[in-house]
């Protein structure tokens, strides 16, 4: 997996980047440090998931906390797989994106249908009930990318 953060790297770093576009990595849990350490520093980094709560006994879960202490200001919540291989619920993602913005954690809010969803003409409504679960508990849309 390093080599190809440091593919990654490698063709950031030819460039050239816009320097009004806020740029983004998300990569695995373990290589959040190494490849904050490797990037540009006008590239940021993300984690790919978080967890509800600051601290508890949620073995293998990462907090925003956990990530603002290793310097990482993003995350990734609401991606497919969360929700379709381990069962994450609107619900849930809308908490863990809440607790991650309260936390000072910025989020990258993953929506949308899955492909029978969308060939049965439910866009839409899926995107609606997912976007509406995240407004009902968050204050601010000012550090959220949907």
């Amino acid at each position: 997996i390093k080599k190809e953060i440091d593919e990654i790297v490698a063709f950031l770093k030819a460039g050239p980047l816009d320097p009004n576009v806020e740029i983004v990595v998300g990569v695995p849990a373990l290589y959040l440090t190494y490849a904050k350490s490797v990037l540009p520093p006008n590239v940021q980094v993300s984690a790919q998931n978080s967890y509800k709560v600051a601290k508890g006994a949620f073995t293998g879960e990462i907090s925003p906390a956990m990530l603002l202490d290793s310097g990482i200001p993003w995350v990734i919540l609401g991606h497919s797989e969360r929700r379709n291989v381990f069962g994450e619920s609107d619900e849930l993602i809308s908490e863990k994106i809440a607790h991650a913005l309260e936390s000072g954690v910025k989020v990258i809010a993953c929506i949308g249908e899955k492909l029978d969803e969308r060939e049965a003409g439910k866009t839409e409504e899926v995107v609606f009930k997912q976007t509406k679960a995240i407004a009902d508990k968050i204050k601010s849309w000012d550090n959220v990318v949907l």
